[in-house]
């Protein structure tokens, strides 16, 4: 299996540097799995679609403002880095950048010294680990002086970071958002349990590893990167009621699709706790907890089309892309959505 099987043409007008004034307007391309026909509608439709019984699970990570803007101590040259994974109390693993000036024993400083770093060892993927040094609490002075870290495709300035976050957004953690909550309304989810859908919030923090273009031809050679989930029992609970009763368990997004596959059992259950999981869904893996996917449109040979694929088919997803293309639909992050069914 080739990565270039996983490439189509998009045209650069159609990647969304804006999200629409309201989030449940985006327009959702809903696509049967099985005979790979689709209809055109719009988001607040997929209320149209839910069953009673059936178990819709979010991923409820929150979007920390990861990118800093610094100085080199010494130089005054400019440095930004982008916070990746916490490792230890104030040890996080980060994306520098020029990497070239960022070697182990390097000092940074952050908002006239508000924040100050040093550079501790170069890690995977030329990825450094920093200390970071500070009085207060970090969090707080992250909020004061980090910036969302948007996506490398979207170059606008985005003037309400709210947007960057899901309505449900509620424990801290991610690099990136898990886009295909950005459409939800309270309003919308509201209406979803009213119709008898079970709610059902899981958490995984997304990496930048998201974004990283897949490097090798041959899809099975590519390294996975590793992101922390976790599965509450309260949350088990109701996933499993649903699958035990032969109601569908339909995933908000790539990530929460992840975690449940990461903690599921052939029977369609799923396991609480939390860990790492570095799984790697391609054509050819046998989906042991979801029926059903919302998602947004993915960039051209990544591994988060390859895991639309796996669930609707390689063929049926370039095809629904073709379309989507046609159609003038909005691509990727602020973009518009799917529904697989």
């Amino acid at each position: 299996m080739k990565v270039k099987d996983f490439n189509y043409e998009l045209p650069q007008e159609l990647i969304a540097q804006d999200p629409l004034l309201h989030r449940d307007q985006s327009r959702l391309l809903l696509l049967d799995k099985v005979t790979g026909a689709y209809e055109h509608r719009h988001f607040r439709d997929l209320l149209d679609y839910l069953r009673k019984g059936d178990c819709l699970v979010l991923n409820d990570t929150k979007v920390i403002p990861a990118r800093l803007i610094g100085e080199r101590e010494g130089t005054g040259g400019k440095i930004e880095v982008l916070l990746l994974k916490r490792k230890e109390a104030d040890i996080w693993e980060t994306l520098v950048k020029p990497g070239k000036k960022m070697k182990p024993g390097t000092r940074v400083s952050f908002g006239e010294g508000l924040l100050k770093a040093e550079v501790m060892d170069i890690v995977e993927e030329g990825n450094r680990l920093i200390r970071f040094e500070y009085e207060g609490i970090f969090e707080e002075i992250l909020d004061q002086l980090g910036q969302m870290p948007l996506p490398p495709y979207i170059t606008h300035q985005l003037e309400d970071r709210e947007r960057y976050q899901t309505v449900y957004a509620k424990h801290n953690g991610s690099a990136a958002a898990p886009t295909a909550g950005l459409h939800f309304t309270p309003e919308l989810l509201n209406e979803i349990q009213k119709k008898g859908v079970e709610l059902a919030y899981v958490t995984l923090h997304v990496g930048l590893g998201t974004f990283r273009p897949v490097k090798v031809e041959n899809v099975l050679e590519h390294h996975m990167h590793t992101e922390y989930y976790c599965l509450e029992p309260e949350a088990a609970e109701k996933i499993n009621r649903a699958a035990l009763s032969g109601n569908r368990v339909i995933a908000v997004g790539t990530t929460s699709c992840r975690t449940l596959e990461s903690a599921g059992n052939p029977d369609g259950t799923v396991n609480a706790g939390s860990g790492w999981t570095d799984i790697f869904i391609y054509p050819g893996y046998q989906f042991q907890v979801i029926k059903g996917l919302v998602t947004n449109f993915h960039l051209p040979e990544s591994t988060l089309l390859m895991l639309v694929s796996a669930l609707a088919g390689r063929e049926h997803i370039m095809a629904a892309y073709e379309e989507a293309v046609r159609e003038r639909y909005r691509f990727f992050s602020f973009g518009d959505a799917m529904l697989i069914l």
